[in-house]
């Protein structure tokens, strides 16, 4: 009792029962609220893959324990303060930066936010490929294609 570990978020998942109280879970720093007040203040200047490189994904797991903080947590990842002002500056870089190094700003990015900078530069790129005809045929989703095959296998049954 008393003990301080740290542990797998998966085992502490497993342990934390809130009737029997068999563990508590202490805020990594990134989630208290000397970080919220920074985050409030310029969340673009944070390094979230230093501090944590699956910050949303992480803190929404937080969200599971009882812990008297958990609405300035989610405010904070999912408001304003962090996720939708970050969001903006990625998505207009991933397509202003066609064909520059984008390596500084990505390095400071989350496994999230990276993730949409790819799509937003992969986007920019099928368009300008598209803009100078070098695309490829367009052809029907898959998802299209199933549906149509599926529509014909239930017309023969």
């Amino acid at each position: 009792q008393g003990s301080k570990l740290e542990i797998p978020m998966w085992l502490a998942k497993g342990l934390h029962d809130s009737k029997r109280r068999i563990i508590s879970v202490e805020l990594p720093k990134i989630y208290k609220e000397a970080w919220r007040t920074v985050f409030s203040a310029d969340a673009n200047v944070v390094d979230l893959h230093k501090m944590g490189p699956y910050y949303y994904g992480f803190g929404s797991q937080l969200l599971n324990f009882d812990n008297p903080e958990n609405p300035e947590i989610a405010q904070t990842i999912l408001q304003a303060s962090t996720f939708i002002s970050r969001f903006r500056r990625i998505m207009d870089s991933s397509q202003n930066a066609y064909n520059e190094d984008t390596s500084a700003l990505v390095a400071r990015l989350d496994e999230l936010e990276r993730a949409l900078f790819r799509a937003g530069q992969k986007g920019l790129n099928d368009f300008q490929c598209w803009e100078k005809g070098q695309a490829s045929q367009i052809t029907a989703s898959s998802l299209v294609q199933n549906y149509g095959k599926r529509k014909f296998t239930e017309m023969d049954g």
